[in-house]
């Protein structure tokens, strides 16, 4: 999330006519930034078993932000995935600009605000807060969010859904699916039908704010009493179903820390106290933040402590999975290429009958991408290339057709998460122990 102090505000369209037409209207920015050629050639490559690759125009790319921005919803979120490092969807300033999507939306305006406010806490509501701030502090693609101080003195941060959003979830998926179908983004063959519907009832429990709620309480007691970290306490007397109360958490968005010029030591403390966290969450909690949005994250170098932000993404996992993944991590680190199958297999990677070349591609890609849990000592993200090794290569095999189906439903958002964290350390140019952390939860003795 970042400061919208001075970013414009424009209703959110509620209406599935109104975010149908918004939508249309984005879809023809990207059409008339591509222009008759492009189009021509996007519909001839579509054809073949590769994806077309969109050169969009930085002004064009810019209105078509714009347009989903406005949206916010699931239009949104699905825009922030497509932005994410290495699409390559994109051309490279497009996918600049578009990656403000991943910075925050536009925020409600007044009237807009006042009117949920009404809804929510009914008239005469004012009266207790001894003060709101009416600009927010932070907008995404669910809601918005407003510093506030009750009369009791609390300070709160209030977290406002955006009207509509969560009625407009369905409809909203149902086009962008038509759209990918339409400008042929995936391989022919892949099957988009599973990530759809994940990413639609992961949008579900987005918006259900009292399950957000029961996740932002279980989450907190998961943690403890941890000095580095800082999950934010419910206050039930102010949340509704479309307002989430909880204490205000200092810092500053830890994806300010990667343009910016922040000592090593702090980027360097962020990324390991995060990526120990990813591996709490899956072996120790069973309850994983699947969303790697990194402005999820506050930074206070003054206590040197992490703030935690925005459970709507918590998912559940099962034993099953979670042992699934000790298991693949465990055959990563000796490098047994037969037990690494049949956790592919487990995950959806692989097929019992996958041609042997096919296996041996995807094996040697995971083990490439393991090579920080076997590096001795601190992993330096900032000095090594790994990244775009195994992404280069990975898409390389996905886009030749190596790999059509997708794996199980039920890890999609794990991958997301794993990728997060992967990208977080990488952008702030760590060094991290993955091996040392790893260790307790494979079972094996410190490297």
């Amino acid at each position: 999330m970042s400061d919208h102090g001075k970013r414009r505000s424009n209703p959110v369209p509620s209406s599935r006519f109104g975010r149908l037409w918004h939508l249309g209207m984005a879809s023809g920015t990207l059409a008339a930034g591509i222009g008759f050629k492009g189009l021509t050639e996007l519909t001839r490559k579509s054809n073949g078993s590769r994806p077309a690759r969109i050169d969009l125009p930085g002004k064009h790319a810019q209105r078509f932000t714009n347009r989903l921005a406005r949206m916010r919803g699931a239009v949104m979120k699905m825009g922030q995935l497509m932005s994410m490092d290495g699409t390559d969807l994109l051309s490279e300033e497009a996918s600049e600009i578009m990656g403000a999507l991943r910075q925050g939306a536009e925020p409600m305006p007044l009237g807009q605000l006042s009117g949920v406010l009404n809804r929510e806490y009914g008239k005469g509501w004012e009266q207790q807060f001894k003060h709101m701030d009416l600009t927010p502090i932070a907008a995404a693609s669910i809601g918005q969010v407003h510093k506030a101080e009750t009369r009791d003195g609390r300070t709160l941060a209030l977290k406002i859904q955006f009207p509509g959003v969560r009625e407009s979830i369905d409809s909203d998926i149902n086009n962008l699916a038509f759209l990918f179908r339409q400008f042929r983004i995936m391989p022919a063959g892949v099957d988009l039908g599973p990530l759809f519907e994940e990413a639609r009832l992961q949008l579900h429990r987005e918006t259900d704010y009292q399950t957000e709620a029961e996740s932002l309480t279980a989450y907190g007691a998961m943690v403890g009493d941890d000095p580095n970290l800082f999950v934010p306490r419910l206050h039930p007397d102010l949340s509704t179903e479309n307002i989430l109360a909880m204490d205000f958490a200092p810092g500053e968005p830890v994806d300010r820390m990667i343009s910016g010029d922040y000592p090593r030591e702090d980027r360097d403390r962020v990324a390991t106290l995060l990526s120990r966290l990813g591996f709490r969450e899956l072996f120790d909690f069973g309850l994983v933040q699947t969303d790697p949005n990194f402005s999820n994250y506050l930074y206070d170098m003054e206590s040197g402590r992490v703030s935690l932000l925005d459970f709507g993404a918590a998912h559940r996992v099962q034993p099953h999975w979670v042992e699934v993944y000790r298991h693949l991590g465990q055959a990563a680190y000796s490098q047994d290429r037969e037990d690494m199958r049949q956790a592919c297999i487990e995950l959806g990677y692989l097929k019992e009958d996958s041609d042997p070349a096919d296996v041996n591609e995807m094996l040697d890609l995971l083990l490439l991408s393991g090579e920080p849990l076997r590096h001795e000592g601190p992993y330096d993200f900032g000095a090594s290339d790994l990244f775009e090794r195994v992404y280069y290569r990975g898409k390389d095999l996905f886009l030749d057709e190596r790999f059509r189906h997708m794996p199980e439903p039920a890890t999609l958002f794990l991958h997301r998460k794993f990728m997060g964290m992967f990208l977080l350390c990488r952008k702030l140019r760590a060094r991290v122990d993955i091996g040392r952390m790893m260790m307790p939860y494979l079972g094996l003795d410190n490297p």
